[in-house]
């Protein structure tokens, strides 16, 4: 390809005729574009070499000589051994030297030739350019010239039209200033005119000019009017203030009060006419002319007039049966009692017919009135005083705080419920009304002001009726308790008291309705006051108020329990006997004492579940204040500790008497302890006789009728303590249970079969106190059942026994003496060395 483009450029470069025939031709043409000189060196020999060539060619092909080794320029490459091959052929080394020699040097004078012809060409065209160019910077310089010329000339120009306009302007506004007092002396003039009309005759308005008597100028009547009134009243003061230095003058001040009073009399004549055609225009709704109306009356008083009447005029404010209507649908009917529901649902029905209503004269407002915002803010304000506060006024009568209303008619309650649906809904009426628009009116503000003499002392009314719903809440309690005394009245004495103490048992229900009326107090101070110090010094006084009735009220619950422990103390005390006594009268003691300790364990149990749900409702009202209370409080700096203060405070009267009555609880569960040890216990369990018989294993009748009497009583004491009290009643019932143990068994003497028994029954009662999970008492009577071995071993072995425990030495003398062989086997001499306490 390459060889092909070489071959088509040289034809184009260089035509010559074929081998010598011709001369050389060549101009400045062949050189331009594409120029190749091996195209053009190839081209000046190949017709001389041409024949040599295909010779080499056949050579080459015999010898496998590529093609690529042939040039474009004529020169041949050949391999050596063809070179050698070919030294014997007839053609020569170099042919045509001397034609291609003759052919350069021909070219090379043509190619002289032309240099110079193309060097001439050039000088030429150097100097015509030369010419040209000095032409061309002429031509510029005089365009430059011209161009500044130009340019001074614009600038002249400028300066002379900024001149002229200046000129221009300032005759404009002389001009402008000239026309203005021009108008201003014409209307000067027409006033004045109009000013010596009014000024004619006190009252006298029928000599006036047309302008005040046409209809249809009225605009402009009322607009001249108020300007001559001004002017009036304006010179008056002037000549008030400054002393009169001339007769003239007092004459002229004169003659202006005299205008003055006809002016005012022509404008209030004026403006009545002009209310009188609004009043027709809006019976007909005719909102074009009310609109003509309102801005000629807007002249006058600003239209305050005109605003004041249009709202004035609105049914709802003028119309009675409208607001009986009111009152029917939130209170019902007359001699009814409205409930708080009825009450929202009549509310929420009539504010919205009111919202409704001064939309639609919102309307009517914007498409009238120039200032529309001005008489919302009348429609709105008059809406909030006149027809909501004529029916709050109606639904709101504030109860006394000294003569309550009484309960079965809602109480305070009632009221208090009344007031918060009506703050509420209203506030939401206040918000509907700012969304339909009332100018600048603070209707938040004006919506509170309507509640202040309720809201001022809302507190005390509901603290106070707090107190009511507590009071009327223990008297129903109460009455509940003496009906069912009397329905338990043929039973027996200490049975029916029971049954009393029962139904006047401590309700967690009760708590819990305590609580959901302090829930419903406190929404409502939250909703009577946003700020957060008020909020909080309202929700303490509140709860407080339920301090003081759960703990009243736990107080009181475990008083009457206590009151049965008592009583049922007493009834044990009354059949205490002595020992003379005969048989009949020891059986129907006997019986009276079992009566008495039914009625010790009944009160027992009821004092357990008093206690248990004491605790329970403490948990409640911790609870509560958890939840709802403390998140209000935290607020304010110092309010939730002195709550948590007052609380702990409130809950220590309950927590005295319940310990009073777990002391008592000790002391009941004790008295039967020693009743059914003295009842069962024989002095032949402990020193049974040495007959052979195998000793008896089993737990004394005693010691098991005992260990399942406090089985069957504690299971209600499990249940009801936790925790810590749990932990110390349990601990304090097993050290008196530890200590009564000892003084019942020194009224015995025993036998080493006995003293077997005796540890029998100490490890029945220490598996029983191991369920107390008190550790001190599980010592103590493990250290019981080391001692009972002093009526086991032989009297040699007394004295290693105690060695690992001399802590309960003192214990082991008093229960050594107890040994059937005490005096037998002279213990007491032989341990007179060995324990000197002994002696």
């Amino acid at each position: 390809m390459k060889e092909s483009r070489d071959g088509v450029r040289s034809d184009r470069l260089l035509k010559t005729p074929s081998g010598n025939s011709g001369p050389l031709v060549l101009d400045e043409d062949h050189f331009k574009g594409d120029f190749s000189f091996d195209a053009l060196f190839g081209n000046l020999v190949n017709g001389l070499l041409s024949p040599y060539q295909d010779e080499e060619t056949d050579l080459s092909e015999g010898h496998s000589i590529g093609a690529n080794d042939a040039l474009a320029n004529g020169n041949l490459r050949i391999p050596s051994d063809a070179a050698k091959s070919a030294q014997g052929l007839s053609s020569p080394l170099f042919p045509e030297v001397d034609a291609l020699l003759s052919l350069f040097q021909d070219s090379c004078r043509k190619l002289i030739d032309l240099r110079k012809n193309i060097d001439g060409r050039l000088n030429n065209l150097k100097k015509e350019v030369s010419v040209q160019d000095s032409k061309h910077r002429k031509t510029l310089s005089e365009l430059e010239k011209g161009v500044d010329s130009l340019f001074d000339s614009f600038a002249r120009l400028d300066s002379r039209i900024s001149s002229v306009g200046q000129t221009a302007a300032k005759i404009g506004d002389h001009l402008q200033s000239a026309d203005a007092q021009r108008e201003t002396a014409s209307q000067t003039m027409e006033l004045i005119k109009y000013l010596m009309e009014f000024n004619s005759s006190p009252g006298d308005l029928m000599e006036l000019s047309p302008l005040f008597s046409d209809d249809s100028r009225v605009a402009e009547a009322a607009s001249i009017a108020q300007k001559l009134r001004a002017f009036a009243e304006e010179d008056i003061g002037r000549q008030g203030i400054s002393a009169p230095s001339a007769a003239g003058n007092v004459t002229a001040s004169r003659g202006l009060e005299v205008a003055v009073a006809n002016l005012q009399e022509y404008c209030n004549e004026l403006e009545n006419r002009l209310l009188a055609r609004f009043d027709t225009a809006s019976q007909r709704r005719e909102l074009s002319t009310m609109s003509e109306c309102a801005k000629i009356l807007s002249q006058f008083n600003r239209g305050t007039s005109a605003m004041q009447h249009y709202v004035a005029t609105r049914p709802m404010f003028i119309d009675l049966e409208v607001m009986n209507a009111d009152t029917r649908l939130v209170l019902g009917d007359q001699g009814s009692q409205a409930s708080p529901t009825n009450v929202a649902r009549g509310l929420s029905s009539l504010y919205k017919e009111i919202t409704d209503t001064v939309r639609k004269e919102a309307a009517t407002i914007r498409a009238v009135f120039p200032s529309p915002n001005d008489v919302m803010s009348i429609l709105v304000q008059r809406v909030l005083e006149q027809r909501v506060t004529t029916l709050l006024d109606k639904l709101l009568v504030k109860p006394s705080l000294v003569n309550l209303p009484p309960i079965e008619e809602g109480g305070l309650l009632l009221y208090l419920r009344m007031l918060a649906v009506a703050y509420e809904k209203t506030q939401e009426l206040a918000r509907d009304l700012r969304a339909v628009g009332c100018g600048d009116l603070d209707v938040e503000g004006l919506t509170e002001s309507l509640f202040t003499a309720h809201k001022d002392e809302y507190i005390e009314h509901e603290q106070a009726s707090l107190r009511q719903l507590y009071q009327a809440k223990m008297e129903e309690l109460r009455a509940e308790s003496q009906q069912s005394s009397e329905s338990s009245g043929t039973i027996g004495r200490s049975k029916g008291a029971a049954i009393a103490a029962s139904h006047q048992q401590i309700s967690v229900t009760v708590v819990t309705e305590f609580v959901r009326w302090n829930e419903e107090a406190i929404s409502r101070c939250t909703l009577f006051s946003s700020l957060p110090a008020s909020v909080a010094a309202n929700i303490k006084a509140v709860f407080t108020c339920l301090l003081d009735q759960v703990s009243q009220y736990a107080t009181d619950g475990l008083e009457r329990a206590r009151d049965s422990l008592t009583e049922a103390a007493a009834l044990r005390e009354r059949f205490v006997l002595g020992t003379n006594i005969s048989r009949r009268v020891a059986a129907a003691a006997a019986s009276a004492a079992e009566a008495a300790a039914a009625a010790g364990e009944s009160s027992f149990r009821s004092f357990m579940v008093a206690v248990q749900r004491s605790s329970s409702s403490v948990a409640i009202v911790q609870q509560y204040f958890s939840n709802s209370i403390s998140r209000l409080l935290l607020p304010v700096d110092g309010a939730h500790a002195s709550s948590c203060e007052e609380m702990a405070t409130a809950m220590s009267r309950a927590e005295g008497a319940a310990y009073k009555g777990l002391q008592q609880c000790i002391e009941t569960v004790m008295a039967e302890v020693e009743r059914l040890l003295s009842a069962e216990q024989k002095a032949t369990d402990y020193r049974s006789p040495d007959d052979g018989i195998a000793p008896d294993h089993r737990p004394t009748t005693a010691c098991t009728r005992v260990v399942a009497y406090l089985s069957r009583v504690l299971e209600s004491a499990f249940t009801a303590l936790e925790g810590l009290n749990k932990q110390a009643f349990l601990t304090e019932l097993g050290n008196r249970l530890h200590k009564g143990l000892l003084n019942h068994w020194q009224k015995f003497t025993f036998n080493p079969s006995g003293g077997l028994r005796l540890k029998r029954d100490i490890t029945e009662f220490g598996e029983f106190v191991r369920s107390f999970n008190a550790p001190s008492v599980d010592e103590k009577f493990e250290l019981l059942g080391i001692m009972a071995n002093v009526f086991i071993v032989a009297p040699e072995s007394l004295s290693t026994l105690f060695e690992g425990t001399p802590s309960i030495r003192k214990d082991a003398q008093r229960f050594i003496q107890l040994r059937e062989d005490y005096k037998s086997a002279k213990l007491a001499s032989r341990f007179s060395s060995l324990w000197p306490s002994s002696s």
